[in-house]
């Protein structure tokens, strides 16, 4: 029969978690890559726990944000402005605070994009490129793209990049041959208290960062934004669920094996990651070139997954915030996607190294995340609001864990930054 084929059904089931796929690939960055291979090198797989922790609840909120988006009809900030005494207070300060957060995190993303392709132009013998001209490139490719698609084609762009990150990921962990022993052993919880590469408390920054990079209060966000733009309505609730479930699971499997990766190879071996490049060149003793290459295939994947997200999340939070339509191709859009993505060019000014504006960027989403986790808590368990929709008690369980969690990870985050 026609559609029963396993390339039609591949299909049909990428469509149905389209959203969540899309939250892969803004979500599994270069902040991600270069956190998780950092955790890695410098403390094995004894944070994996952070990054477990931060799926289980990056689920947990995923689902609270499409279940209250699709059972009001209406986005997170918008709900956040007209349902509480202070609301437009909170909604301002989210709407600021993800916007310069994601905006830190796209200069540092197009440094190191433009890093890696610089570095993998001179390994096939092509001459020096100045970072600013593969910025150029980049950004005048993207919002060409930005200025003609719609959010049915980011999608599809997405979910190719999320399959290329698999792939190239899965590749290189085994081509490098880790030490699985070292892997298992390092998997027992700890905070290791040992100065790193994020200052006298290094491991504390790095659950922060870990937090900030997978749980963030950015994604839930356009969360709620992108269950939107599918078209969902409250009779696809079960697909919302099944949909977070999907996303988390892939989020935890593509970060997990990258510092599985950095643990059974550098951090047996007693090397440090430093800068993303430099880890280029740490893993090709261990893979060859072929695995280099692959890497910087991997991770310039995984940036450019990310800038589309960032670039629509300034127009995309202010209509939410203003309860308007969402409209890619009209002037404001356009205006202010093209004002974001002028951030990309940052790195090009400035004297501090991108990798290092990552984490400081993911540790700033850290901070973010309890005006998120509260809020939300507190709405979905509004009976004139939700009215039989309410979350149960494994739900409200989850939520309550989350918000701890969120306060923890924060304190990290202050001590880390301050």
């Amino acid at each position: 029969m026609a559609g029963k084929g396993p390339l039609p059904r591949l299909k049909l089931a990428l469509a149905a978690v389209g959203p969540g796929l899309f939250l892969i690939g803004y979500n599994i960055g270069t902040g991600s890559v270069l956190t998780m291979a950092t955790s890695g090198a410098e403390h094995g797989m004894s944070l994996f726990w952070a990054l477990l922790l931060s799926c289980v609840f990056t689920f947990v909120l995923m689902v609270a944000y499409g279940q209250l988006t699709l059972v009001t009809g209406h986005t997170a900030l918008f709900n956040f402005k007209t349902q509480f005494k202070w609301g437009k207070c909170l909604a301002l300060y989210i709407l600021v605070a993800v916007i310069i957060g994601e905006l830190l995190a796209l200069m540092g993303i197009m440094g190191i994009v433009a890093d890696l392709l610089q570095d993998g132009l001179l390994r096939i013998g092509l001459p020096f490129v100045h970072p600013f001209w593969i910025i150029l490139v980049i950004v005048a490719a993207l919002y060409t793209m930005l200025w003609y698609g719609r959010y049915q084609l980011f999608e599809k762009v997405l979910t190719v990049c999320v399959i290329l990150m698999g792939f190239c990921f899965t590749v290189v962990f085994f081509m490098v041959k880790p030490d699985f022993a070292a892997i298992a052993a390092g998997l027992v919880p700890r905070v290791p208290n040992t100065p790193g590469a994020f200052g006298a408390f290094g491991a504390f920054g790095l659950v922060a960062a870990i937090a900030g990079t997978t749980c963030s209060a950015a994604l839930f966000i356009v969360r709620s934004t992108v269950v939107a733009e599918k078209g969902w309505t409250i009779d696809h609730l079960s697909s919302e669920k099944r949909d977070a479930l999907v996303s988390a699971t892939v989020m935890l499997y593509l970060s997990g094996i990258i510092m599985a990766v950095a643990a059974g190879t550098l951090h047996v071996k007693g090397l440090k990651v430093v800068d993303t490049v430099d880890m280029i060149h740490l893993f090709e003793p261990l893979g060859g070139k072929i695995a280099a290459f692959i890497l910087i295939i991997g991770i310039t994947g995984a940036g450019l997954s990310t800038v589309f997200p960032i670039v629509l999340i300034a127009p995309w939070v202010i209509c939410d915030y203003r309860g308007q339509a969402r409209d890619i191709h009209s002037p404001l859009f356009r205006i202010l996607m093209l004002v974001g993505i002028l951030f990309g060019f940052g790195m090009v000014f400035m004297e501090q190294r991108p990798p290092a504006l990552m984490i400081f960027s993911q540790a700033f989403q850290a901070c973010i995340l309890p005006g998120v986790a509260i809020p939300a808590f507190i709405l979905l368990n509004r009976t004139q609001l939700m009215k039989n929709r309410r979350p149960g008690a494994i739900m409200n369980v989850g939520l309550i864990a989350v918000i701890l969690f969120s306060l923890i990870t924060t304190g990290f985050a202050l001590v880390e930054l301050f």
